[in-house]
Order: structure tokens, then sequence, then C-alpha cells
């Protein structure tokens, strides 16, 4: 946090007069300043979208494209024995959520065997995916995937490390389960590496990654003029970093899926609100020019 507000304050000086709408040139200018520092630089880019919300008075996610106005979350099962896993999998299915994700990548013995718990649990009607988070290497990831076929399991997340686009190329081409990155993917860079190689069905973006909305529309469209869809994640964030989440995902059509859950595992800030209203996994996003939210801190 302490290295976020650093940053901050050298863009202040940069910053300040210049017209919130000139968004690239904004951009450019941070870029120059610094490298990487990203959430320093969504802060700035998620702000100058809401201005210009407000400026045009119409919600954000009318301003990028306006497909939806709703938004259906997963919510995430943190790892741990496979028996709690899936007791606490059937819990959020019965608080109304639909998708879940799953942490993996420990041990894949157990991987298998909490999805198979799991499975058994929730039913058929449920999607899984799982996230590996880096913690597989090639042949485990080919064994566990083609042992989780049976569980109908929608897509693998992060089975490599990150560097490894080779592997994950080629793990792809070996199996029947959809293939996501995540800590592959900070830029459109990155996007087009893994094009390249054949390496990804599903990009998982984050604006604390990328860098905010700006880029992770370039990401995107490079995603969707080469038949790749898209998730976008989130860190741990506040309801303002979700909110702006949740109406880029919103505005595009080619970002199906949305991994929004991380402000139901952190207190909230007192004097941030709006945004969206939940309605089991559902976000609906409010009707108000911009994010929509209200801060009185």
């Amino acid at each position: 946090m302490d290295n976020v507000l650093s940053v901050l304050l050298m863009f202040k000086k940069e910053l300040i007069g210049k017209d919130p709408l000139d968004i690239e040139t904004i951009h450019t200018i941070m870029d120059g300043i610094i490298i990487g520092n990203t959430s320093a630089k969504a802060a700035i880019d998620i702000a100058l979208y809401d201005i210009k919300g407000k400026i045009m008075n119409a919600p954000l996610y009318k301003v990028l494209g306006g497909f939806d106005s709703k938004v259906q979350t997963d919510i995430t099962i943190s790892i741990d024995k496979p028996e709690k896993m899936a007791v606490e999998a059937l819990e959020r299915v019965k608080e109304g959520f639909r998708i879940l994700k799953l942490k993996a990548g420990i041990n894949p013995e157990d991987d298998i065997e909490a999805v198979k718990l799991i499975r058994e649990a929730v039913g058929e009607s449920i999607r899984i995916r799982i996230d590996a988070n880096q913690g597989w290497n090639v042949n485990s990831s080919i064994n566990t995937i083609k042992k989780l076929e049976e569980f109908n399991v929608d897509a693998i997340e992060q089975a490599l490390p990150h560097w490894d686009l080779d592997g994950t190329a080629y793990i792809r081409n070996k199996s029947n389960t959809k293939i996501m990155i995540d800590e592959s993917l900070h830029s459109p860079i990155d996007a087009i590496k893994a094009i390249k190689k054949n390496a990804v069905d599903t990009f998982n973006i984050k604006l604390m990654k990328s860098s905010g909305i700006y880029p992770a529309i370039k990401i995107n469209n490079i995603a969707e003029a080469s038949g790749v869809n898209c998730m976008l994640g989130c860190m741990l964030e506040t309801r303002i970093g979700i909110t702006a989440a949740a109406n880029l995902i919103a505005s595009k059509k080619n970002i199906t899926e949305a991994d929004l859950d991380s402000f139901m595992f952190c207190e909230e800030l007192e004097g941030i609100s709006g945004g969206f209203v939940m309605d089991g996994d559902i976000m609906n996003l409010v009707n108000k020019p911009g994010l929509g939210i209200e801060v009185n801190l």
C-alpha cells in the first residue's frame, strides 16, 4: 500500500491539470514515469473512467459498450482438506452461487479427490473451474486433467509457472479441458505471445495486473480477434475496483466469465457504497453515472 501511495504521489506532479478524457495520453505519461506499478496506474485509470461516465451522465458499462447490466460471478473455495472443501462448496451453492472456483496446486491427488467430493456434493448443474496457481508441472498437469475429465470441469487456470508458455501450449494440445492463463498475462504483449504459442483458451484479465480498464480493453480486443474468450478476475480489492471490473465485463460480449468475489472476503471500508447490488451470484450494476460509487470518508 505504501508503495502504491508513493507512486501516486509521483504521478500527481505530472497529471494535475491534464484533461481526464485524454486517457491514452495519461497512460503514456504514467508509463514514462515508472515501469510496472500496475495497481497505482489502475487506480488513476479507474478514476478517469469514472469521470468520463459522470461527464457523459451514463453508467460506465454503457460508456464502454453497453452489452449487459449484470454480471454472474463465481465464488472461490480455498484449498483445504478435500472433505472441508466439499462442505464449503455445498454451503456456497446453498447461498446461490452456481460457479465454483477451486484452489489447487499443492498435491494433485488431493486436488482430484476434492473435485470428486465437491461434484458429488453439489451435483452436475454447478459449474466448476480449477485454479492450480502455478503448482503443477507438465506431466502432473496432463495426468491430473485427464483424471478430472469425468467430473466435468470447465477450465484449468494457470497450471504451470507463469514463464512456461511452451509447457502450457503442450498440455493444452494434450487436454480436452479448456486452459486459462492468469499470472502469464499482464499486458497486450503477453496476450499476443500466448496466442502465438496456441497456449490458451481463456484469458484471466485483472485490472490490477493490466494497469486498468484501458489496457484491459486492448487485451480483450486481441483475444476476441483471435477466438479467445476472457474472464475478469480480481486481487483483494475494495468495492471500487470490483465495480470497475464488473462494468467492463458487462460492457463486452467477449468477456464471458467473472471472478469478482474478493470483496466478500475482506472488511469493506466504511463510507464506500453503491456500484452494484448482489442477488445470489448476480451483480446488478446500478444505473448511475460512472461507477455509481458513493464515497463519504
